[in-house]
């Protein structure tokens, strides 16, 4: 297409085959998006970043207590937002109804009534959620200001859950966070008010992080599995992390939000925290076979040994049954806060 921009030849358009590749639906919405219930993305405004339509389906497809009124309220109580909430609480906030189900009140023959959670993703069979990547589009300002264009953005059942910004091959990758990501944060926040994960990249090098985090803490995705030479090049962080059944796993167990500092901190795990949790995991669904030992998880110095706990916690409770109890000794008390702020919720078993 002879209209795109060098970068787009030369970085975004392997990226968006790449996901092509890993099963995800790859549309250019560039001057060619149909707005409307039965357009393009199933828009009805460029100042919504959800795709209603394919939300709404999933919600009935997972929740057959649903009725299509119902669905519509569900949807609803998702998108709100509050005007005295920062960025990063709007973000909790909707990352706490994505994982763990939308809170729907239902009335019992008698008048009486009572809570459910509605399933937005179904994390056990991640191939059955819809996953979208739109290339170039068209996002405008809540005050109808700003007309932004995202690189590409990954949406999962209609929610918008990564965020791309590519540089050229010649482009510090910095410049990807300090020129753009840093603008659409200011200009389209809501942009951001479900998102899980910021990719940035000139093609060469890419870099991963999540909202609210300095350029520093951005890191790379270098190994699909223990033992590999390690690359930082974007083609091993798509393969890595937009695969679906990781994607669907970074995202229901490997995130949280750390309150034991003076500022909220989101926090996603990195590649060795990843490999090296679920390989505890797997070592602690043989724990019979394996006569309860687990084996040793090695940290260097200052490479996260607490969040991996957390993690490791996080998705034995939400993946076996049962309610195990975990023991964890710390020598700061700083630790002994992190833990209680953004331990592991509660069993999904």
């Amino acid at each position: 297409m002879s209209s795109r921009y060098s970068e787009e030849e030369a970085v975004q358009q392997p990226a968006g085959h790449r996901l092509q590749q890993l099963g995800w639906n790859l549309v250019y919405a560039y001057n060619e998006e149909e707005l409307g219930q039965y357009g393009t993305l199933g828009r009805s405004s460029y100042r919504e970043v959800v795709l209603r339509p394919q939300l709404l389906d999933a919600l009935a497809e997972l929740n057959e207590w649903l009725d299509p009124e119902q669905c519509e309220e569900a949807a609803d109580t998702l998108l709100a937002t509050f005007a005295t909430d920062s960025p990063l609480q709007t973000n909790e906030k909707k990352y706490g109804m994505l994982r763990d189900g939308i809170p729907v009140e239902l009335t019992r023959d008698d008048g009486s009534t009572y809570t459910e959670k509605a399933q937005v993703f179904d994390f056990e069979h991640p191939e059955y959620n819809r996953f979208t990547a739109v290339e170039e589009m068209w996002v405008h300002s809540v005050d109808g200001v700003y007309h932004k264009r995202p690189d590409l953005m990954g949406f999962v059942n209609g929610i918008p859950l990564l965020f791309v910004e590519f540089k050229r091959h010649d482009k510090d990758v910095r410049r990807a966070y300090e020129d753009n990501y840093s603008d659409y944060q200011d200009t389209i926040p809501q942009l951001f008010h479900f998102n899980a994960f910021v990719m940035l990249s000139n093609g060469l090098e890419a870099k991963v992080g999540t909202l609210g985090s300095k350029y520093e803490f951005f890191h790379e995705w270098k190994r699909l599995a223990e033992g590999d030479a390690g690359a930082i090049d974007l083609d091993t962080m798509l393969l890595g992390m937009c695969n679906k059944r990781t994607f669907m796993d970074l995202f229901e167990n490997f995130i949280l939000f750390d309150h034991s500092g003076s500022k909220t901190a989101k926090i996603l795990a990195r590649n060795h925290q990843y490999l090296g949790v679920n390989q505890a995991v797997e070592s602690y669904r043989q724990r019979e076979l394996r006569d309860g030992k687990l084996g040793v998880f090695w940290h260097t110095q200052g490479s996260g040994k607490s969040y991996s706990m957390v993690f490791f916690a996080q998705k034995v409770r939400r993946s076996f049954a049962g309610s195990p109890t975990f023991v964890v000794v710390t020598d700061r008390e700083e630790l002994d806060d992190m833990f209680i702020s953004s331990g592991p919720g509660r069993s999904s078993g």
